[in-house]
């Protein structure tokens, strides 16, 4: 794209209301909410964000900003408290985000009308996924097909095993572009390589070989969904790992004890979901990875990550926290080096941009098309 859509404050202005501000976001799995009281408090952006269950089970989303002064009620990360209290005047929220004490207010105050304003959510699969626009796009048919494929890996019965956080000096837009292809995984990312196959085509095109005819043929018998589908916005498919690897570590072996699928030995390959702006997951038999891009300015984007066990495994009994997250760890950090060097080169004068690899780079360009035609979108109906 034009060097201005990567390193232009006013660029990034847009791209907060028009893309972040418009699209539907993963925000995590229901199992980051165990129990009534537990919440998730988080940026998207510049914006906070905080995701309860209440005390009937309803996970619920907020924006995360006192109805009196504005102040930000929760801190980013994850808790458990019967209800949300600001830490400036003590206003007090219950779980479902209605005001339940404002101290010292005026005898004629209306709490009814000063709760925490909501934000869409929608909860599907196992996951959660939330938008800040009046009017988020449709999402019907994502929930059909997440929900379908996702159902063999029991994503209920998942843990929240790992956080990270990694800050990267580049554009958003870059690091979503570099996470959109693998043109650069055989010589960029060594280990992932060892598992990944990093050399397959287009939307996970196996070239119909001999052994991707197989692991259809067994992903049918065991009735998972594999075939590539997808959205305007959204791209879901399970494709086969490297040949004699059950999992996505640095041997191909499993990382966990206590799997969260035995179907076929578990060599049920990766189940691979995509949303544009910010998300790609991954789930094999015995963890599930996401990545999560979240802007910060024209030039700063932070990665979360988030490793997902089965409830029951034990840390340092079924699994080991290191080596659990060390092969993404390790991409993640190559990425980051990729992007920022990426991030430099644009901003010369004698950037301009290039074509896109059809084969290799065929995600990257439905990404970039995509936020064109958002994009515009969004000039035409706000007009600007």
């Amino acid at each position: 794209m034009p060097q201005a859509l990567y390193t232009e404050t006013e660029s990034f202005d847009f791209d907060m209301a028009a893309i972040y501000g418009q699209s539907w976001l993963m925000a995590g799995m229901e199992c980051e909410l165990p129990k009534a009281g537990s919440y998730i408090s988080m940026m998207v952006g510049k914006w906070p964000v905080v995701i309860t269950r209440d005390k009937e089970g309803t996970i619920r989303a907020f924006h995360n900003s006192c109805r009196h002064r504005g102040s930000m009620v929760c801190q980013p990360g994850h808790g458990t408290a019967p209800k949300l209290v600001c830490p400036y005047h003590r206003w007090t929220y219950d779980l479902d985000g209605s005001l339940f004490a404002a101290g010292r207010m005026e005898d004629d105050f209306d709490k009814s009308a000063h709760g925490l304003k909501p934000i869409a959510i929608a909860c599907f699969g196992g996951a959660i996924f939330i938008c800040l626009a009046d009017n988020p796009p449709p999402i019907d048919d994502f929930r059909e097909k997440f929900s379908a494929y996702a159902a063999p890996a029991n994503f209920e019965n998942l843990k929240l095993a790992h956080v990270d956080k990694l800050v990267e000096h580049a554009n958003w837009k870059l690091v979503m572009e570099n996470a959109r292809e693998c043109y650069h995984c055989a010589t960029g990312h060594p280990e992932l390589a060892k598992t990944f196959p990093v050399g397959m085509s287009k939307h996970f095109d196996a070239h119909e070989d001999a052994r991707a005819e197989a692991f259809c043929a067994a992903m049918d018998a065991n009735g998972f969904p594999h075939e590539p589908v997808e959205g305007h916005w959204w791209q879901v498919a399970r494709f086969a790992l490297n040949e004699g690897c059950t999992s996505m570590s640095e041997d191909g072996k499993p990382l966990i004890k206590k799997p969260l699928i035995t179907a076929n030995g578990g060599d049920i390959g990766s189940l691979r979901w995509a949303i544009d702006p910010h998300l790609f997951a991954h789930a094999t038999s015995d963890y599930v990875f996401m990545f999560s891009c979240m802007p910060v300015s024209a030039t700063e984007t932070h990665v979360f990550s988030k490793w997902y066990v089965h409830k029951d495994a034990v840390e340092g009994v079924d699994y080991d926290i290191d080596a659990l997250i060390s092969l993404w760890a390790v991409t993640n950090s190559q990425d980051k080096e990729l992007a920022e060097n990426n991030h430099k080169g644009v901003n010369s004068p004698g950037y301009t941009p290039g074509p896109y690899s059809a084969d290799a780079e065929m995600l990257a360009r439905r990404f970039t098309d995509w936020y064109c035609d958002v994009s515009r979108v969004y000039i035409d109906t706000h007009g600007k």
